[in-house]
């Protein structure tokens, strides 16, 4: 039986396919045209070149497979034009699930995002059922990722059977990109992180999202929802864990809201005159002084693993240094 893994050569999607081939799955991997592979080199899996925004090769790829899961998506917080994140993000889900159905899986799992669910109130953790709130602030991931979101609920009540995951922060090994998330880390072993925010954030590590997914499609409720997260925190015990286990100076500075942002819109003016993305958003910086913190009992109900952070700090610490990331 064969499991397609779109988005199969990123961060998350690779760790999947990992996953799955502990399990004895054969996989096969929809690479997108010029992505990266590296990450999946050495491994036992059938590759099928092929965009997500193209139906034909869709069909090709879905054609046999059992079961899909579905990963490709542009995860950036800025680029000069943000109408391809809704295409990838928004129009390649819609055609993956077309796609599904016609292939006649058995079980889709779909990978949405915490950003999907929205920011909880102070003290609060949002969990499965909290509404999405966070339109007007959400930059176009965050926005692109709520309507991907809502289209496979309707395909689950539409009688497509589909499981959906929403990962937390995740960290850990093989992220290429860097990911937004990953920069924290990045950003922190440059020595280029000047202070911490108010804010807070779940984080998980990648591994841990992985196994989320695979549970996900073995005993999760067709048309529900698994925040796959494990440890909330704030950015400034967050960064104490990076600095002590990468044994860096500590970052002891507390930055203002109002700086932030000011900093933020700085650097994304500077984007719009250069082409070169900023550092952060405001709409990014805006979400990094809030604390977005998740309520993750029903992933962990499934069985989902919780790899300690220090753990997983740690092995992001040694695959970055190993690996450094383009200045």
């Amino acid at each position: 039986m064969t499991t397609l893994v779109t988005g199969a050569t990123g961060f998350i999607g690779s760790a999947v396919v990992r996953c799955l081939l502990a399990r004895g799955r054969a996989v096969r991997a929809l690479v997108e045209p010029g992505a990266p592979t590296a990450n999946l080199e050495g491994l036992d899996v059938e590759r099928v070149t092929g965009s997500i925004l193209d139906a034909d090769a869709l069909a090709k790829a879905a054609a046999g497979a059992t079961a899909i899961y579905h990963l490709a998506a542009i995860y950036s917080l800025w680029l000069p034009d943000e109408q391809r994140i809704y295409d990838v993000n928004v129009l390649g889900t819609k055609r993956v699930l077309t796609a599904a159905r016609r292939a006649g899986v058995r079980r889709m799992v779909h990978t949405s995002s915490i950003a999907a669910i929205g920011v909880p109130a102070p003290g609060q953790l949002a969990d499965e059922r909290f509404a999405f709130n966070y339109w007007n602030a959400g930059n176009a991931y965050m926005r692109s990722k709520y309507l991907s979101d809502l289209d496979a609920q309707a395909a689950a009540a539409d009688g497509l059977p589909v499981v959906i995951v929403c990962p937390a922060f995740p960290f850990g090994e093989r992220d290429l990109g860097p990911t937004p998330t990953g920069k924290f880390i990045v950003e922190a072993l440059a020595g280029r992180v000047p202070g911490y925010t108010d804010g807070g954030f779940c984080a998980v590590d990648v591994d841990d999202v992985a196994e989320c997914h695979v549970l996900a499609e073995e005993r999760g409720v067709i048309g529900e929802r698994y925040i796959a997260g494990n440890h909330n925190l704030t950015y400034r015990d967050f960064y104490d864990a990076v600095t002590r286990i990468a044994g860096l100076p500590p970052i002891r500075r507390r930055l203002p809201t109002r700086a932030v942002l000011g900093m933020a819109w700085a650097m994304e003016r500077w984007a719009e005159r250069t082409g070169t993305p900023p550092r952060i958003t405001v709409r990014a910086a805006r979400y990094a002084c809030q604390t977005a913190w998740f309520d993750c009992r029903k992933a962990r109900a499934l069985g989902m693993p919780a790899t300690p952070l220090g753990e997983t700090i740690e092995k992001a610490v040694r695959w970055f240094r190993d690996h450094p990331a383009p200045v």
